[in-house]
């Protein structure tokens, strides 16, 4: 394996409670090579003054001019990038020590171009939640276009392959509108070894609400993909039955008592 370039994209927006211990996830990774690029949105809290206390000259901080959302910010950080490798980490996300070395292994080992791994869910204090998300070992146009497999802290791809990749500007599910156009390049595939934390907290901008949820999905067709009504509706319905497959069958609760 060589020592290629990672480059972490990572948005944020008043997530000073939570990027601190994110970050240090990062500098805690066994593969060293990696830039972090941080594009703060015009954060109101102390976000600008923690990431700017870490002496890491790996570390790349960006600030908006306005608050944008993390559509710009992601294109904004995947423009900047220069690594041969782009990986994925929210600013209240984590990850586990091993996770770069493991994911750049796998894809290494099978000529993989785009893939993904488990983890698990914990809440705002970091606890685990008991919660744990796998998906479907092989993902094509079709699979992601149905359903949203990989979380966002899980992916990576392989960009000299890839490309420079850029999406429209949708408020929720910014992620998805990005793995819709690596997946057109090559299939995503599944790491089946839980790398990351995800965080569930109160706030986020992931829709809880079922009706949120929908209108969510039509939009990221209807903008993202820029599809007609039709082909929005549609799809925005194969993701109500996508996402519940999903939830039933590779969302597993284990019982921590």
């Amino acid at each position: 394996m060589s020592n290629d370039l990672v480059s972490i994209i990572m948005p944020s927006y008043n997530c000073g409670r939570f990027v601190r211990e994110t970050i240090e996830s990062v500098m805690a990774q066994t593969y060293s090579n990696w830039e972090l690029l941080f594009v703060d949105d015009c954060s109101t809290d102390d976000t600008e003054t923690i990431v700017r206390s870490f002496d890491d000259p790996r570390i790349h901080y960006y600030k908006n001019e306005h608050n944008s959302g993390a559509a710009v910010s992601r294109n904004r950080a995947l423009r900047e990038a220069k690594g041969h490798w782009i990986a994925f980490l929210d600013s209240d996300d984590l990850w586990l020590p091993e996770k770069l070395e493991k994911q750049i292994h796998f894809m290494y080992e099978n000529g993989y171009r785009f893939s993904y791994h488990q983890y698990d869910e914990i809440d705002e204090a970091s606890q685990p939640s008991g919660v744990t998300v796998s998906g479907k070992r092989r993902v094509g146009k079709f699979d992601m276009f149905s359903c949203c497999w990989p979380g966002c802290l899980s992916v990576m791809y392989d960009r000299d392959y890839i490309g420079l990749v850029q999406i429209n500007d949708v408020k929720k599910d910014n992620d998805s509108a990005l793995w819709f156009k690596v997946i057109r390049k090559a299939p995503c595939y599944l790491l089946e070894e839980n790398l990351g934390r995800y965080r569930r907290r109160k706030g986020s901008i992931t829709p809880s609400a079922l009706t949120k949820r929908i209108t969510a999905h039509y939009t990221l067709f209807r903008v993202a993909e820029e599809m007609n009504p039709i082909g929005a509706s549609f799809w925005m319905c194969m993701n109500v039955v996508g996402n519940t497959w999903k939830k039933i069958f590779y969302v597993k609760k284990r019982n921590n008592s």
